[in-house]
C-alpha cells in the first residue's frame, strides 16, 4: 500500500495554473489530478487537452488525468498526446466488461497506465475482472462532475473490498479515492486501504495549504 497525495486542479485559481502547479509539487505531492469533463458525461466542462500539453511537463509529477466523458476510446488518445502519465475513464461510459477492456487496451497500447473509476452507485463487483488489467482504480466518493460535495461513506467498503482482492492477487494495481477529502475522510480511506488521496477544494484556496497537505500523509 502507498501513501500519495494527488491534488486536484479542479479547485486551483486557474489563471495561475503553473504557480498552483508547482505550490504543490514543492510540498511533496506525487500526482497531479487533472479532471476532464466533456459536458454530456456530466454537465459541466473543464480542462482542454490543449491545458494539459501547456502545463504538463513544469513539473516532476504524475500526470493523472480523469476523462468523466461519454467517449473514452475517442477522447483518451487525445490527452496521452496532451501529456498524460495516467488516463482513467469511467466504468458507466462503456458499461461492459469487454468494451472497458478495449479502452484499456487502446490506451496501454500508445504506452501510458490505464485506470478505471466506478461513480458511487456503482457496484465494486463491476470491477472484479477488470482490476488485473489496469494500472489504477478510482473510487469515487462523490457524484462526479463538480467540486466541494460532501464524501459519501459507503466509499469505504468498496476501498476495502478492493483493498482484500489485490492483496490476496498480488496485483500491482493502485486504488485512488476523490471527492469530499480532508483530513478526516482522508484518514478513513487510508485505514481502508486507499493509495492516493485525491483532493481539491480541501487543498487550494486555503493559506495553510501545507498543514492540510500534512494531514493527508
Amino acid at each position: 500500500m502507498k501513501n500519495y497525495v494527488a491534488p486536484s486542479l479542479l479547485s486551483a485559481d486557474k489563471e495561475n495554473l503553473e504557480a498552483e502547479i508547482k505550490k504543490v509539487e514543492a510540498l511533496g505531492a506525487e500526482y497531479i489530478h487533472w479532471d476532464i469533463m466533456d459536458g454530456i458525461f456530466v454537465e459541466n466542462k473543464s480542462f482542454e487537452d490543449s491545458v494539459v500539453a501547456k502545463f504538463h511537463n513544469c513539473h516532476k509529477m504524475i500526470n493523472d488525468v480523469h476523462i468523466m466523458v461519454a467517449d473514452p476510446k475517442h477522447v483518451a488518445p487525445i490527452f496521452i498526446k496532451a501529456g498524460a502519465d495516467i488516463v482513467t475513464f469511467h466504468y458507466e461510459a462503456v458499461e461492459c466488461p469487454k468494451c472497458a477492456q478495449k479502452v484499456i487496451d487502446l490506451i496501454h497500447d500508445q504506452k501510458c497506465k490505464a485506470g478505471i473509476s466506478i461513480k458511487p452507485k456503482t457496484p465494486v463487483r463491476v470491477l472484479k475482472k477488470l482490476i488485473d488489467k489496469v494500472d489504477l482504480v478510482l473510487v469515487m466518493s462523490v457524484e462526479p462532475g463538480k467540486g466541494g460535495q460532501a464524501f459519501i461513506p459507503s466509499a469505504l467498503k468498496k476501498i476495502k473490498k478492493l483493498r482484500k482482492w489485490i492483496d490476496k492477487r498480488n496485483l500491482n494495481c493502485l486504488i485512488e479515492v476523490d471527492g469530499g477529502i480532508n483530513g478526516e475522510t482522508g484518514k478513513l480511506c487510508r485505514d481502508a486501504g486507499v493509495d492516493i488521496l485525491v483532493a481539491g477544494s480541501y487543498l487550494y484556496g486555503h493559506d495553510d495549504i501545507k498543514e492540510r497537505f500534512e494531514t493527508l500523509r
